[in-house]
């Protein structure tokens, strides 16, 4: 099994490969170019890029989905219960659905732009469905208490809206959306393999897959950007692998495990995080884009927009790596790991927020 969800993986990556060029050449002949936003909104300097790559990453992820959902049933052997299932093959109906509608919604308002709200509106949409539809949800053992269900509902909805927004914000440079989501990605489906949570683990291979196969048209200097047709997609995939995982299980990892996707997705969370909460302070609405993400303050402080780009690469995969191996240890290496998870974003905290000092002379 381990084997067919890495067939998966270089699959996404072969499709995605060649729909992002075929992408690229498309969008210069439609003129699909990258534009100014909404009102209000503060972009980097315009340039002549198409921005419909997340037609590549979508083919990425949903082709060799579709492939093994197709195949599944004539395969015979012991894990075939787990895709020759009515309610496996509904939730993924139902996560297709999901991401076409936010590949459309990314599209229409890289085209369109929609105004702040109504788009958050239409991205609570497949948000809610998931969790309703296919009892993916975080925070189950709320369902032993008075209304505890409906409260886990709004959570995992609410966490869904977070990832999709995460992921589209840290859209902004050139290879970051795209590698951050691979790396998540690759840890994810680590930690689903050592799970024995195949049909996750193949979904994570696909998200690998479909990122390395677009990152070669977009890595600096960018051929295709991915658009939000892209980043809305990653965003709300990944959100949904940490919640279908299973992070707790008998005779292995403990309560602790569940912290895994947080470190995982550390840092989109954590340019989420302070990007809100600067716009907030300044009184401008969250919702309107700027140029004060993690990786605009980190190109400022000297490293350039290459070298922001490769160091948030580099704490993804410290964080990932810290988050995987939550799974193995007691409770005195879960709380060394939190420790060092916490300096980890103190240290990206200082890059990028220390006051500068004008050298002598």
């Amino acid at each position: 099994m381990p084997l067919l969800v890495l067939a998966l993986g270089v699959v996404a990556l072969v499709v995605s490969l060649a729909a992002t060029a075929l992408a690229t050449v498309l969008g210069s002949r439609l003129n699909a170019m990258d534009a100014a936003g909404v009102a209000g909104q503060v972009k980097a300097d315009a340039r002549r890029v198409p921005n419909i790559g997340g037609v590549g990453v979508v083919a990425g992820l949903l082709v060799p989905m579709a492939g093994a959902l197709v195949l599944a049933p004539l395969v015979d052997g012991p894990h075939r219960e787990l895709t020759d299932s009515s309610a496996v093959m509904f939730d993924a109906v139902v996560l297709v659905a999901s991401v076409l509608g936010l590949h459309g919604l990314g599209l229409f308002d890289d085209r369109r732009p929609l105004g702040p709200l109504l788009k958050l509106g239409l991205m609570s949409v497949p948000a809610i469905a998931i969790p309703v539809l296919t009892d993916s949800r975080l925070l189950t053992l709320l369902d032993a208490y008075p209304g505890g269900e409906v409260m886990s509902i709004a959570i995992s909805a609410l966490w869904l809206l977070a990832m999709t927004n995460a992921m589209n914000f840290l859209d902004n440079m050139d290879g970051l959306s795209a590698g951050v989501a691979a790396i998540a990605g690759a840890f994810l489906t680590s930690a689903m393999l050592l799970a024995g949570q195949w049909f996750v683990a193949g979904l994570s291979a696909c998200v690998v897959g479909a990122c390395l196969g677009f990152l070669p048209h977009n890595f600096p200097r960018a051929r295709i950007f991915m658009g939000d047709g892209g980043s809305l997609v990653l965003g709300f995939v990944l959100g949904f692998l940490s919640v279908r995982g299973t992070y707790i299980t008998e005779g292995g990892s403990q309560w602790w495990g569940v912290l895994l996707p947080v470190l995982v997705l550390a840092v989109p969370l954590y340019d989420l995080t302070t990007v809100v909460g600067l716009r907030l302070s300044q009184g401008k609405s969250p919702l309107v884009g700027d140029l004060q993400h993690v990786s605009h303050r980190l190109a400022d402080r000297g490293l350039g927009r290459r070298g922001a780009v490769l160091v948030l690469w580099a704490f993804s995969m410290i964080a990932g790596a810290s988050g995987l191996l939550l799974l193995t240890v007691n409770a005195t290496g879960a709380i060394i790991i939190g420790v060092q998870a916490v300096a980890l974003m103190g240290v990206l905290g200082v890059l990028e927020f220390w006051p500068r000092v004008k050298a002598n002379g």
